[in-house]
């Protein structure tokens, strides 16, 4: 299998390059960004890109098999609605349709828990326009992931982030029925649900959020 990634040098997509890494059934991956992941192999070819011109590095990519996007940054980091949209909306539909082109059958996103087109948050409706975007591009399995909370090392910490982290697991076992969606998850585990909905011949494809994230990743 050829997989095809972006996003890896974030949380989530730098986890699951290194579960791609040694997996035995891809022979090669391909990641996109605008930086390389700090990590190294000979199954592991990067290219630098601009998500917004894809089309000038199109040449350079060659048929795959699966795709895997973790794609993503914050208000905050993104410092305006038109950044965050063009990461979170329009750099993820030009990946996907890119992925397309070369023969992608196997698509799956690291999206948001409460992402929705209609939604009253800029944040969740960006996420949920995406969605709706990929599902009129025409993949085999379609494959989104919706998280909560995520728990993991990241290499640019946050302002509070220790304090939030320990918040959220102070109320995970608080979040029961409904709720249960709404209960920070390991990256780890994530990572891990991304990489089998690509590469497991049984995974289903269609929308996960806590507890479908935890048994997808089993």
């Amino acid at each position: 299998m050829h997989l095809l990634v972006s996003g890896g040098t974030g949380l989530i997509g730098s986890l699951a390059l290194r579960h791609a890494i040694g997996h035995g059934g891809i022979d090669r991956i391909t990641a996109l960004g605008r930086r390389p992941a700090s990590l190294d192999s000979p199954q592991l070819s990067q290219i630098a890109c601009d998500f917004a011109s894809l089309d000038a590095v199109a040449d350079q990519i060659q048929p795959a098999d699966a795709a895997i996007c973790a794609l993503g940054t914050t208000m905050r980091q993104a410092g305006s609605r038109q950044a965050f949209h063009a990461v979170d909306h329009d750099a993820v539909i030009a990946f996907a349709r890119l992925a397309k082109t070369k023969g992608v059958r196997r698509f799956a996103i690291v999206s948001s828990v409460g992402a929705s087109s209609r939604s009253g948050s800029f944040y969740l409706a960006t996420k949920g326009r995406a969605e709706d975007r990929l599902g009129t591009i025409g993949f085999e399995r379609l494959v989104i992931l919706q998280p909560s909370f995520l728990l993991g090392d990241r290499s640019e910490k946050r302002s509070g982030e220790g304090y939030a982290t320990a918040l959220a697991q102070l109320l995970s076992p608080l979040l029961a029925g409904p709720l249960r969606r709404y209960r920070p998850i390991e990256a780890d585990l994530v990572a891990r649900a991304l990489l089998r909905a690509v590469t497991d011949d049984g995974a289903a494809a269609g929308r996960f959020d806590y507890d479908g994230i935890r048994r997808l990743a089993a």
